[in-house]
């Protein structure tokens, strides 16, 4: 017999102080090293990209003082499960399963053993996806599927990034950078968050997850974020001499004409019909539509592509513009901003949906309330 998958806690964890967008440059830091032309466009496309981005504050786990990290992936993921399973009233102990999503980690262990050690969890089953921004939605969908088929009772999903680490001139090879080097360093800022899920045999009060859904369309089409990484271990310095380890993106006029497909409408559009349609989503029920997209000129976009949807303006809700883009995180943190500012009656949905852009994933989730 399928259990009912409920939201019993949530949480999310914004690192260090709020910083103003227009100090992004100064906060992480100069490149003083670049080639001069380079850092003069910078200096010329900080408030253009405000602009199109509409955010006003970012948060970073780097402190721009000491130049050092306050905080990592394991510690804010701690911090966000912590702060979760205090909301559900579950303890550590009877977590059986934890799912991390996030951007990229090349550590040993995985991630998903350590926040299992930290929380003191003796034996647990665990994931560790790696996927960017869909990353999170992935790990959700794991722990929706497991906890669904009554294998687990109760789960811990966990998402988290540090990408201010890939964005200090520290990590750079100055002296070769070029504009699609640095294009996200406006796009993306740190934090964390964390769903506790737990497997009913009835519906209770509150938050269920009801659909989540996954695809990858980009089997075709040419990759519009990467590093040039080999797909093996390779020698740092050789990585380093050669940039393969800055993590590009194409500019957004050409991000505009990759993302329209054949039928005239955005792969997002497309994703997000698919999953509608397969899940027989009824929109009549939505209350908040969550575009987790990191730039608001796309997101304007979206909102009108969407109203052939049904989903009017009134229905979009996204958190960017107050805290930043934080990734894979982004997803959960804004839900749980969202939940925790909102009243909700019966039958009400919340619904996520995002378009990654390295291979064009997309992922969505719903969530309907039981009074």
């Amino acid at each position: 017999m399928n259990k009912y998958v409920r939201l019993a806690g949530s949480s999310s964890v914004l690192p260090g102080k709020p910083i103003k967008f227009e100090d992004i440059n100064n906060y992480l830091g100069k490149l003083e090293r670049a080639p001069e032309k380079l850092r003069k466009w910078m200096d010329r496309i900080q408030p253009v990209m405000k602009e199109m981005l509409g955010i006003e504050y970012c948060h970073y786990a780097f402190n721009s003082v000491t130049r050092n990290f306050d905080e990592d992936n394991v510690t804010m993921s701690v911090r966000a499960a912590q702060d979760a399973l205090a909301e559900s009233g579950i303890k550590a102990c009877d977590i059986d399963l934890i799912v991390y999503g996030g951007a990229y980690s090349q550590q040993i262990p995985p991630i998903s053993t350590v926040i299992q050690d930290k929380l003191g969890i003796e034996i647990c089953g665990e994931f560790h996806v790696h996927a960017n921004c869909t990353s999170a939605y992935k790990a959700i969908k794991i722990a929706h599927a497991l906890l669904k088929s009554g294998e687990y009772r109760n789960a811990i999903v966990v998402s988290s990034i540090v990408a201010s680490s890939c964005f200090i001139p520290e990590f750079y090879n100055q002296e070769k950078i070029t504009k699609e080097d640095i294009f996200l360093r406006w796009y993306l800022c740190d934090g964390a968050g964390a769903f506790v899920l737990s497997a009913d045999d009835t519906r209770k009060r509150g938050f269920y997850l009801d659909n989540v859904y996954v695809e990858s369309a980009g089997g075709l089409k040419r990759s519009a974020m990467h590093n040039d990484h080999k797909n093996q271990w390779n020698n740092p310095l050789d990585d380093y001499k050669d940039c393969r380890h800055h993590i590009r993106q194409i500019y957004i006029s050409e991000l505009k004409d990759a993302a329209l497909e054949a039928n005239g409408k955005t792969i997002f559009y497309n994703a997000l019909k698919r999953m509608i349609d397969a899940n027989k989503i009824d929109l009549t029920r939505l209350k908040k539509f969550v575009v987790n997209m990191p730039s608001k000129a796309v997101r304007e976009y979206i909102t009108t592509e969407c109203a052939g949807l049904g989903i009017s303006l009134d229905k979009f809700y996204s958190a960017i513009g107050e805290i930043g883009y934080a990734g894979p995180p982004a997803a959960i943190i804004s839900m749980d901003r969202l939940i925790k500012s909102g009243s909700f009656e019966e039958g009400d949905m919340l619904f996520s949906f995002v378009m990654e852009v390295s291979k064009y994933m997309q992922a969505g989730f719903s969530l309907v309330y039981n009074a």
